[in-house]
């Protein structure tokens, strides 16, 4: 298994990676202005199991395949950005929900599996994660010992070092969120903000280079 040293060096690794404003920082602030603390969290840890499911594609070799093809890695960012920038398309068009709630109108709840696998979905096809788990979790293993469950390991403490950094922009956000409600009709403003967040990551996931 990794020593401590290597644990040392991949956690500060990792947090300057995760503190670095990219897909993850921008989905989870996007989420919590357009669908509330509750949704965004749930949406940050289906994202965090969405970039454990990469993980487990470099371990058994498939990630290497996705970094090493550009038609492959290119269908993965795209899938991806497409996906999140419906998200915000829709948190535009239904800016309004959040003042219907406050009026007293009915707003339409996305379930809790529904809020876990959105997430899911960008974190399983986020370019810069791909990246970065396979250039870097080789780098804190013992060749000594197998490789795929220290990959799985360090993998894991990533993921969850992500779920926790993430939440904290969501509150961060819900807090913010708290201040325009005061004024109902500034959450118009606040969802399409959102929204606009969300299409401005998906355009930066689509426009990733594949070496970056």
């Amino acid at each position: 298994m990794p020593s401590l040293s290597q644990f040392a060096a991949f956690g500060l690794a990792s947090l300057v990676f995760i503190l670095i404003p990219g897909p993850s920082v921008l989905f989870a602030l996007g989420r919590a202005l357009t669908a509330g603390r509750r949704e965004a969290v749930l949406a940050v840890g289906g994202n965090a199991l969405g970039q454990f499911g990469q993980v487990l594609a470099v371990a058994i070799g498939l990630g290497a395949l996705v970094a090493a093809s550009t038609v492959a890695f290119s269908v993965v960012k795209l899938v991806g950005a497409a996906y999140v920038i419906y998200l915000g398309v829709q948190a535009i068009r239904h800016r309004a929900d959040a003042r219907a709630a406050l009026d007293g109108g009915e707003v339409t709840r996305t379930t809790a599996w529904g809020a876990i696998r959105t997430g899911m979905i960008v974190g399983a096809t986020n370019p810069k994660t791909i990246v970065f788990h396979l250039a870097f979790l080789p780098q804190f293993i013992d060749t000594s010992a197998p490789a795929v469950p220290q990959i799985l390991l360090l993998g894991a403490i990533f993921s969850a070092m992500a779920f926790a950094c993430d939440s904290g922009w969501v509150v961060a956000a819900s807090r913010a969120k708290a201040w325009f409600a005061r004024k109902p009709k500034r959450l118009d403003g606040l969802g399409a903000g959102g929204g606009v967040i969300m299409i401005g990551l998906g355009a930066t996931m689509a426009t990733a280079s594949h070496g970056a």
